[in-house]
């Protein structure tokens, strides 16, 4: 007997988990990656020690000013080559281990540890759940126990939100998973001041530094092209590079795969380019 819904679930590509342990005989604990939603930090590690990262964005800028990508619009084009310094690796990969570092002194002081050097803390889960490399998007707090204290209360802001307060994260909102608006509102006050303050990574490293998804578009687009195999196409690095719609959070303008550098980065929020009739929908854009 074959039985046919026509119903398709959705799914993600399967991802190695650590087992911890066996519960019962339908439930396991595993080890979950949680990405952070709503911020992106500078990269530590993405594209490799500094000097091979600075040989694929060196790499990069060559390919935007060769005329191998003038299928990019030319002012994202002279927005790139202007952050493509030659110290551009050394400076996003440093910043990205400093950002891991000012969550390192967030966590010790704001959470309670036991004597074994453990902490719990809250984890809110939003939007998509899951996303595509097997991470948990969700908000990180410590764990509070009732009485909870006033909404406000600076006890209960998230380490997302602390990250953009001090400038070692930008808001990076991606559609579904976008926070509820009188958090988005919190964030984006958040993000204006340490962007137009220069505070946290921009202090340390420069205005000019490349954001976290700026950074790794450009090592897509510098990749080497393996010997054992064809080059890769020009249009299939710049489809790898760029798979989100740019929204202008404040007037809800859609500013393309190529338009994001025309606002400042608070005020960019993302469409997966599959979501983006939905968004339109949902969003009223």
């Amino acid at each position: 007997m074959a039985v046919s819904f026509g119903f398709v679930p959705t799914t993600r590509r399967p991802y190695d988990a650590p087992l911890l342990r066996g519960i019962d005989g339908d439930t396991v604990n595993i080890a979950q990656s949680v990405r952070m939603v709503s911020i992106d930090t500078p990269e530590s590690k993405v594209g490799g020690a500094p000097a091979t990262a600075q040989a694929t964005l060196d790499r990069c800028r060559e390919r935007l000013l060769s005329g191998a990508y003038d299928a990019i619009p030319a002012p994202l084009r002279d927005h790139f080559v202007a952050r493509l310094t030659r110290d551009a690796a050394l400076r996003h990969l440093t910043a990205g281990h400093r950002a891991a570092d000012e969550f390192t002194r967030m966590r010790t002081e704001r959470l309670v540890f036991d004597a074994e050097g453990h902490a719990d803390v809250g984890v809110i889960v939003t939007g998509e759940v899951i996303e595509e490399n097997g991470r948990l998007l969700a908000y990180v707090t410590p764990w509070l126990k009732p009485p909870l204290p006033p909404r406000d209360d600076p006890r209960r802001r998230t380490f997302n939100l602390q990250l953009i307060e001090e400038g070692w994260a930008v808001l990076f909102p991606i559609y579904p998973s976008l926070p509820r608006d009188d958090d988005l509102n919190t964030a984006l006050k958040a993000a204006e001041t340490a962007w137009q303050q220069k505070l946290g990574a921009w202090a340390e490293f420069g205005a000019d530094l490349l954001l976290g998804y700026e950074y790794r578009a450009c090592i897509k687009l510098g990749a080497r092209d393996r010997t054992d195999r064809p080059p890769v196409p020009p249009a299939e690095r710049i489809a790898s590079a760029f798979r989100r719609v740019c929204v202008d959070v404040r007037t809800r303008e859609e500013l393309g795969l190529y338009g994001f550098h025309k606002i400042e980065p608070p005020y960019r929020m993302w469409i997966w380019q599959d979501d983006l009739e939905e968004a339109r929908q949902a969003l009223d854009l």
